[in-house]
């Protein structure tokens, strides 16, 4: 980390790097910090104007930083780096936001109207209903809020900053005035700052001015009237680095950045509604009209039976409430919220609510190869010598366990002088580190390239100790490697003389050679031993390793001009080794999880495309028949073109940025629904316009990052498919949730209007609907969305992105479930009137009947395939809601004070068997349909529920 950001320090800054806070006059600066952070003005002669060193001083800072204990002090002064919130609402205004609803305003009215008929009992029950059921949503509301801030905690941006002098990642929002930030390509950049020095910097700042192309930096002092957008001096909150790296003082936080002032300005806006929310919405309106129509069906239907307006206005009112399901939104957000925190659990942070839907519609995952379906840990697995001979190496990944075999035969790589010496060339022209993590669990990781640190593996599985062995050989000079050379040098005093060990791609270490080593001695490298050389070369690459050749040149001293010339037709070939970054091993499983959940993976990947087809094939993503497009390729096919190879293409191999925003588009213009993932700066365009844009937490720049949908921790794709189940069962469980919902609604309806136009009384009286529908529901409607996964989200067809809110077969299942709740309910008050019981008896115990008919409803909506007697204890938050429930119809029924209020007495407790073993019936009549169901497609595919 700090080779790649460290920039080296101007004379000036040198000089200021030796200062420190006095401890006198701490208190002093962070005061000036702030005052100045308050006055600095654009084109008031702000810190633009001022050169590096005057930032510094201005800012009481130095070239290494603030001290951790001057930073803390700055942030209790200064406040977190962090735009303006919106003021949250306190519970109080929680509370009162529960009754801003048409439906809430229909039911005060309600009120007013029984109140002004002389009912009072009635508008009190109405009252007190629309009040608990608002204390209900408030307290939903309030943890739905906390659980989607500890994701934004979770999805926070990082920043590299010098604290005490060392390089270390905080959170952004703890970068105080002052602070040094370390700024590389892909980074966001967290705070307005003062450029001090670095290299090559281009910074992109649309978001700030306009500007579409990234803006290349400069660092001296700039004339006080600069506009902000040509103040190529400074770095700006909001932007991010597109190339290079500098070092910049931190001058202006949060509300005083120049974005926190245009956010200022900027009136605060809501977030989007998610597609499910918005197709809610508009159901709800449809259901908002047809509550209407039913009021007045009802208030007609009552009029003609000649029963008094007030007893028909309330039915009427009651029934309406239990056709709109006002909680839906409110559980729906809970269902999203503790769903992405599930997934947080399981490595997917979610950064929009709106993917979680998308992503149970998702249909192919573009995937990278390297440290997504790969390890992202080289392993060396074969060592060729130029005798002729090929070693096999065993082991996976950085850990140093492992060994050499020839022909089958065990080998002692000590015991081998050409093995050895390939080894010890190989960890000696090596900047790479290799460390245990922790040692009881034997991890193992790797500072430095990937392909460097597999030599130092290969070396150490041979026996021998790298450390020892650079303290004995300490590299003398060096030519670094070069991406145009190919190559690397490095010198040491060997024997009687200096040494040059080099290594690089096998085509440009063969023309350095004229001899090769074998079996101890030198072996001039003519045309047979080239042949040879090119035959495992090829031999290696087909099999999609990674080829490095290593080489030596004795009694050379390297020459940093002549530089690699200098060893041509001089150098020693040591031998090949092949490489390659080994498949994560839950991968597999994974991508065969994709594949019978109807989600096709495909490789997106920079390497080539050899290599990317023979990882997807050991993968299982390649198909028979299937092939690898490079970006060549992809380049001079039309779109039309590539629409058609899309099925036949598993690989697209060496592609740039702007090809993978193209195969993301043609995915989507074929109605795929697409999954991208991504790493680096230039990702961000794919990520942004795929339908769920997927940052590596650990590789993946902060740019990528903040255009992403999902934040994967550990950078590992069988984590995308476990995000991708868990999406389908948060998006199962709402479903869940509007079935029950609407079934039982629809129950209530058709029991009152087929008993008026039976020419019977009312079943239910008003109060006892808005019981059910404002306090029997909710105890179970945001327990029923907390239902654990089902363990077939996987084996099911990805959600179509514009499915129905009511699919066909829920509809199957309403047009079962509403006919039986309706028969117990309206059968048992019939049959009960027919024996002449009281009136007030009958109407308690038909409440009650309909009551326990919801709650076996309840546990028919948990699956549509499963039964709902299996794993009964699996969500302890419907059993809890379902036993709040029967509380509290026990004491609505026995307890005199709501007896008055609810019209309800005492029922006889013979009874209540009696009213579980009938209001069962919609329990046995779904249990059946769900045997029928598994018994007749016991062995078929997925399907809609």
């Amino acid at each position: 980390m700090a080779g790649r950001r460290a920039v080296a320090a101007g004379p000036a800054l040198s000089a200021l790097a030796c200062r420190s806070v006095r401890g006198d006059d701490r208190g002093d600066r962070a005061t000036r910090s702030t005052a100045l952070q308050h006055t600095a003005r654009p084109n008031g002669g702000g810190w633009h104007a001022l050169s590096p060193e005057q930032a510094l001083d201005g800012i009481a800072s130095g070239a290494n930083g603030l001290s951790s204990a001057e930073a803390r002090r700055r942030l209790a002064d200064v406040g977190p780096n962090a735009l303006p919130e919106p003021r949250r609402a306190g519970i109080a205004a929680i509370f009162l936001r529960q009754f801003r609803s048409p439906l809430i305003y229909l039911l005060f009215a309600a009120s007013g109207v029984a109140f002004a008929l002389g009912e009072r009992r009635d508008a009190l029950v109405i009252l007190g209903a629309v009040t608990l059921n608002a204390l209900i949503g408030a307290f939903q509301d309030r943890r739905a809020q906390r659980s989607l801030d500890a994701l934004r905690r979770l999805a926070s941006l990082k920043a590299g900053v010098l604290r005490d002098g060392r390089e270390e990642r905080v959170e952004a929002r703890e970068v105080v005035p002052g602070d040094v930030l370390l700024l590389a390509a892909g980074d966001a950049v967290p705070a307005d700052a003062r450029l001090l020095d670095g290299a090559a910097l281009e910074i992109a700042e649309a978001a700030l001015t306009g500007e579409s192309l990234p803006v290349a930096k400069e660092y001296a002092p700039l004339a006080p009237d600069t506009l902000l957008a040509d103040r190529r001096n400074m770095v700006y909150g909001g932007t991010h680095v597109t190339a290079g790296r500098a070092r910049a003082v931190v001058v202006a936080t949060g509300p005083h950045s120049e974005i926190g002032r245009i956010a200022q300005l900027a009136e605060s806006t809501g977030a989007r509604e998610t597609p499910l929310e918005q197709r809610i919405a508009q159901f709800g309106r449809f259901l908002s009209v047809a509550a209407l129509v039913l009021v007045a069906v009802i208030l007609a239907l009552g009029l003609a039976r000649g029963l008094s307006f007030a007893e028909v206005f309330m039915l009427a009112i009651s029934q309406m409430v239990s056709m709109v399901p006002e909680g839906l939104p409110v559980a729906m957000t809970i269902a999203l919220a503790v769903g992405v925190q599930r997934m947080a659990r399981r490595g997917a942070i979610v950064r929009q609510l709106a993917a979680v839907e998308t992503l149970g519609s998702t249909t192919v995952i573009c995937t990278d190869k390297t440290g997504t379906l790969t390890r992202n840990e080289m392993t060396a697995i074969r060592v060729w010598l130029p005798a002729g001979r090929s070693v096999a190496v065993s082991g996976v990944g950085y850990a140093p366990d492992g060994g050499f075999e020839e022909r089958g035969a065990a080998l002692d790589a000590l015991a081998d002088p050409d093995l050895r010496e390939l080894l010890e060339a190989g960890a000696l022209c090596n900047d790479a580190h290799v460390e245990a993590l922790h040692d009881e669990r034997a991890e193992w990781q790797a500072l430095g390239d990937p392909t460097e640190a597999a030599l130092l593996v290969l070396a150490a599985k041979g026996g021998i100790a790298v450390e020892t062995l650079r303290g004995r050989l300490p590299r003398r000079a060096e030519l670094p490697f070069d991406p145009g050379a190919r190559m690397m040098a490095t010198q040491h005093e060997m024997g009687a003389g200096a040494c040059v060990l080099v290594k690089g791609a096998p085509e440009l270490i063969e023309p350095l050679c004229a001899q090769a080593r074998c079996g101890g001695g030198d072996a001039p490298f003519d045309a047979a031993a080239r042949d040879a050389f090119h035959a495992a070369v090829r031999d290696m690459a087909s099999g999609a390793l990674r080829v490095l050749a290593l080489a030596r040149v004795d009694g050379l001293e390297i020459d940093g001009r002549a530089g690699f010339a200098a060893l041509h037709g001089r150098a020693t070939l040591l031998g090949l080794v092949g490489q390659i970054d080994p498949p994560r091993p839950e991968v597999m499983d994974a991508v065969r999880e994709c594949r019978v959940a109807g989600i096709r993976p495909v490789v997106v990947t920079g390497d080539h495309a050899a290599t990317g087809l023979a990882v997807a094939r050991t993968l299982g993503i390649a198909r028979a028949g299937d092939v690898a497009v490079d970006g060549r390729e992809l380049e001079k096919l039309t779109d039309e073109d590539l629409e058609r190879r899309l099925d036949s293409v598993s690989v697209f191999a060496r592609v740039h940025p702007a090809q993978k925003l193209r195969i993301v588009e043609a995915y989507q213009r074929r109605g795929d629904v697409v999954a991208m993932t991504g790493d680096g700066v230039n990702d961000a365009p794919a990520l942004a316009r795929a339908d769920v844009g997927v940052a590596m937490g650990v590789t993946g720049t902060e740019v990528a990052k903040q255009a992403a949908k999902i934040v994967v921790t550990d950078d590992n794709f069988a984590t995308i498919v476990v995000a991708v189940a868990e999406g389908r069962a948060i998006y199962r469980n709402l479903k869940k949730l509007i079935l029950y919902l609407f079934s039982t609604s629809a129950a209530e309806i058709v029991v009152l209007l087929t008993a008026l136009l039976a020419g019977y009384p009312p079943p239910l009286a008003a109060v006892q609907i808005l019981w059910i529908n404002l306090v029997t529901d909710a105890a179970v409607t945001v327990n029923l969305v907390m239902e654990p996964a089902e363990g077939d989200e996987m084996r099911r067809r990805p959600v179509a992105r514009d499915e129905r809110l009511l699919t066909r077969g829920m509809l199957i299942r309403m047009a079962l479930m509403v006919p039986a709740m309706a028969i117990s309910t309206l059968g048992w008050y019939t049959v009960r009137l027919a024996s002449g019981a009281p009136f007030e008896v009958v109407r308690t115990e038909t409440f009650t009947v309909l009551a326990v008919c919801q709650w076996f409803n309840a546990m028919n909506s948990r699956s549509g395939r499963r039964s709902a007697l299996r794993g009964v204890l699996g969500n302890r938050w419907l059993l809890g809601g379902l036993a709040a429930g029967n509380v509290l119809q026990a004491a609505v029924v026995f307890w005199p004070p709501l007896n008055r209020l609810f019209y309800t007495v005492p029922i006889e407790l013979e009874r209540v068997p009696h009213i579980a073993l009938v209001a069962s019936l919609v329990l046995w009549v779904e249990e059946a349909r769900k045997w029928m169901l598994r018994r007749r497609d016991r062995a078929a595919g997925p399907k809609e529920e």
